[in-house]
Order: structure tokens, then C-alpha cells, then sequence
């Protein structure tokens, strides 16, 4: 099967930081969802790959996520992988949950092997998630373009997204960090 055609995983959670400081702006929610078909070369997170990594997703993970994100100092939510655009069966249920609880009054931050242009075009279940999120950091680490010091990413083929700006415009608008 090609990662193309791959939409939902084995529904599995590599791992949840419920206090994270790298993850993406303020203090966040991190889930790194199991499953990547990318494998991408030097991947900091290798074991995730397998797409049956971690403990299964269900209500009472999805519920403990949620109270991670509840108490005002978490500025909300990032989801990595794995791959979260080929873990939809996880990563949709747990955005639309998050944001019928939070509106958006926390931010969701997604880290994806795929471009901005192709989820933006693409799947249509890609892109609902898209639709629901903030800040997309997109494109597959690439080793030999790795820097340790961007922010937010890991090689310098990779994006900061502003997504809604984006889709509101129609052109590519990335987030700028300070």
C-alpha cells in the first residue's frame, strides 16, 4: 500500500508528555501518535514508526488528554508522530474532541511528513484535519539538511505553517517565530 492511500493506522500512542516545553509555543499537551510509513532517515522518534508502538487509543486516552490540556498554563495541544495525517482514526476523533472542549482558546500544532500543498489538496480527511488545526510544521526530516538549533523543526526542508491564514488566503503563509 502506498503512503499515499494510508489514512488510518493501528489506532496506538507512542507516548503523551503532558508538560512540554519544545513541542511547539508555551507549555503543551504533546502526543506522538504510533505508525509512519516515511521512515525517514535519522527520525528522532524510530520506534513510533511501527504503527502498533505504545498503548491503544481509546475513550479513557483520549479523556486523559483532554485533562492534560485543561488547566489554563497549557497553551494546548501538538501531535507528532509517527505520521498523524496516516493515523486519522486517532488524530481526527482527538482534535474534534479537543476543540468542542477548548474552541479556540488553545492551539493545535501538527508535525507532518507531508507537504502543506498536497493535504491542502489532496484527501478530503487529510484535509478536515487540516481544517481544524493552527500551525502545521510539514515536510520529512531530512538528515543531511539537520541543524540543531531551528526552531520547531528539524532540518531546514521543513516548514512553520500559519494554516488557517493560509487556507483563508490561498497561498502558503508560514508562522513566524521570535
Amino acid at each position: 500500500m502506498s503512503v499515499l492511500n494510508l489514512i488510518n493506522g493501528q489506532g496506538y500512542i507512542a507516548r503523551i508528555e503532558a508538560q512540554s516545553f519544545v513541542d511547539g509555543e508555551g507549555v503543551r499537551c504533546s502526543i506522538y501518535v504510533s505508525g509512519c510509513p516515511f521512515a525517514c532517515k535519522g527520525c528522532y522518534n524510530e520506534a513510533a514508526q511501527n504503527f502498533r508502538y505504545g498503548e491503544k487509543f481509546n475513550d479513557e486516552v483520549l479523556e486523559e488528554i483532554l485533562e492534560y490540556c485543561a488547566p489554563d498554563y497549557i497553551n494546548g495541544l501538538s501531535i507528532l508522530g509517527g505520521e498523524p495525517f496516516c493515523n486519522l482514526d486517532t488524530t481526527l476523533r482527538c482534535v474534534r474532541e479537543f476543540r468542542k472542549r477548548f474552541g479556540n482558546s488553545k492551539t493545535i500544532w501538527i508535525w507532518s511528513g507531508f507537504l502543506f500543498e498536497y493535504l491542502a489538496n489532496g484527501n478530503p480527511e487529510r484535509r478536515r484535519l487540516l481544517e481544524l488545526i493552527d500551525i502545521l510544521v510539514d515536510g520529512p526530516f531530512m538528515t543531511h539538511l539537520y541543524r540543531s538549533n531551528l526552531p520547531y523543526k528539524g532540518s531546514l526542508n521543513q516548514r512553520i505553517i500559519d494554516v488557517q491564514a493560509s487556507l483563508t488566503q490561498q497561498q502558503l503563509c508560514e508562522y513566524i517565530t521570535y
